[in-house]
């Protein structure tokens, strides 16, 4: 008896341990695939659908997603069929090429590739575990629901989010075929459904067999219909039904997918900024909405925000508080027009006058400094064409940030180039926040910090890519630089060519 109680304790003993062993395998094992430069390729053609994580290794926020992707991409690994999610170091210098081909601008990025890596798109979901794993299940999944009854409708149907629905006599032809192609391209901003009957939706009129297209949303007229199935037309039909008249911008969390529609869109951008507690508020609300209604379907879109939210907007486009009530529009292009401390009724003439042509650009410049005499002169916004443009001179020009650490290494640097060129005075050395003052982007193209360009005192414009260092610098500007009297032939060359000819007496 003693021998098969020892037996069971030996066979109990062995049962432990293997699941122990198994639960630390559980543990140990990562789900998340490691993909670099040399396996990126194989990974992406053999998956239908694969998630890929672009991280760099020093930033904070990649590194609070990693234990939320991991849980998640244990979770997906049973999902029926697995979904793999993936990650690839774009810090690494051999996977450089592959963050420039997916357009990698910061970290960590999100993309989801379809049918072996030729469809490509942005995660847009969540950053935690539970929410991952419900947003890449829908993805996965068809890019439009079947709504086969009123019960369907109200459990695909939010009120408080955008939904779209295709509603067909049948689920064949060119129109359906459009409709899916659409489903598919828009999956990761918006939800779609399609149906035979229009009597299961909430909203609208129940009797059209289509086809047509209903956009269901929680603002304005609640849904509008189009039966235009040209593809490129119904993606402006969704995207342009998809921003409120007026977008509100305040700390609620309902109104934020708005806002950031709001701004990724192309159009002209409209933006009123008033104290929503001021009593004065719900006149100026009434009377912008008016306005907004006018203006509908002209290309230009409308947002309403309170200024005790709005003050990282009032930073980036250098506003003051005390401005407001204030109006901005801003095209596609970085032009801004302002008009600050105005009243109600100033809002429709001046928008007027904005469409007419007859407001002057306007352009957000630190203040001139009062002294510049530092070996490295600033220059702001508004003496960006005396000190650069117009000075006959060879100006080396750092756009920088200030809370940039390379800018902060690369300071002392020009420093002493700026010391090294301190007797001539063809060459100066000079630096710009790009923070606080608006630039031509048509001219400068600054990516990121610091980026130093050069201009030749007969202006002649290119991009300094080479090493930091004060050698290589005071070497690449005694290549570029122009001698004075060059410089003066040049400018001499470009009078006589803008002179018109006079006839000979």
């Amino acid at each position: 008896m003693a021998s098969r109680v020892s037996l069971l304790f030996f066979v109990f003993a062995l049962v432990l341990i293997a699941a122990v062993s198994a639960a630390e395998e559980a543990q140990s094992k990562e789900f998340v695939l490691t993909l670099d430069h040399t396996n990126f390729t194989d990974a992406v053609t053999k998956h239908d659908f694969i998630v890929v994580e672009f991280y760099a290794p020093w930033c904070g926020h990649c590194k609070n997603l990693a234990p939320e992707y991991e849980k998640a991409a244990a979770a997906l690994s049973s999902h029926d069929p697995p979904i793999a999610l993936a990650k690839v170091d774009a810090n690494e210098e051999a996977n450089k090429e592959l963050a420039t081909q997916y357009e990698i601008q910061g970290f960590p990025t999100l993309k989801i590739l379809r049918n072996g890596g030729k469809s490509i798109q942005e995660y847009k979901g969540p950053r935690e575990a539970d929410g991952i794993v419900e947003y890449l299940k829908k993805q996965s999944g068809p890019a439009s629901d079947e709504i086969k009854s009123a019960e369907d409708a109200s459990t695909l149907i939010d009120e408080t989010k955008i939904f779209i629905v295709g509603v067909f006599p049948k689920f064949s032809g060119q129109e359906f075929e459009n409709y899916m192609a659409l489903a598919e391209k828009l999956r990761s901003d918006y939800e779609f459904g399609h149906t035979t009957s229009a009597k299961f939706l909430p909203r609208g009129e129940s009797s059209v067999t289509g086809p047509l297209v209903r956009l269901f949303k929680p603002f304005d007229e609640l849904f509008v219909d189009s039966k235009d199935f040209d593809l490129e037309v119904l993606e402006k039909f969704v995207e342009e039904s998809s921003i409120p008249t007026v977008t509100v911008f305040n700390n609620d969390p309902t109104y934020h997918p708005y806002v950031i529609k709001y701004f990724n869109s192309p159009e002209t951008k409209a933006m009123l900024f008033v104290n929503f507690t001021n009593e004065v508020a719900e006149s100026f609300k009434s009377t912008y909405r008016e306005v907004a209604e006018q203006y509908k379907g002209q290309g230009l879109i409308f947002l309403i925000g309170d200024v005790d939210s709005s003050q990282g907007a009032f930073q980036f486009f250098g506003l003051k508080e005390e401005q407001a009530p204030l109006l901005l529009v801003q095209t596609n292009d970085g032009q801004k027009y302002l008009k600050p401390t105005l009243g109600v009724d100033d809002i429709a003439p001046w928008l007027k006058d904005y469409k007419e042509g007859k407001v002057s650009p306007y352009r957000k410049s630190e203040p001139i400094p009062e002294t510049n005499n530092e070996p490295v002169k600033v220059v702001v916004a508004d003496t960006l064409q005396e000190l650069v443009f117009n000075s006959g001179k060879n100006v080396l020009l750092e756009f920088y940030a200030p809370w940039c650490g390379h800018c902060k290494k690369l300071a002392p640097i020009l420093d002493e180039v700026a010391l090294s060129f301190e007797n001539d005075p063809s060459v100066l050395i000079a630096k710009l926040d790009a923070t606080a003052n608006d630039l031509p982007s048509d001219t400068f193209d600054v990516q990121g910090y610091p980026t130093v360009f050069f201009r030749s005192a007969s202006g002649n414009l290119v991009q300094y890519e080479g090493d930091r260092t004060k050698e290589d610098i005071i070497e690449f500007i005694e290549k570029n630089k122009d001698k004075p009297a060059d410089a003066q032939q040049q400018q001499q060359e470009e009078l006589s060519k803008e002179e018109p000819a006079k006839d000979e007496l």
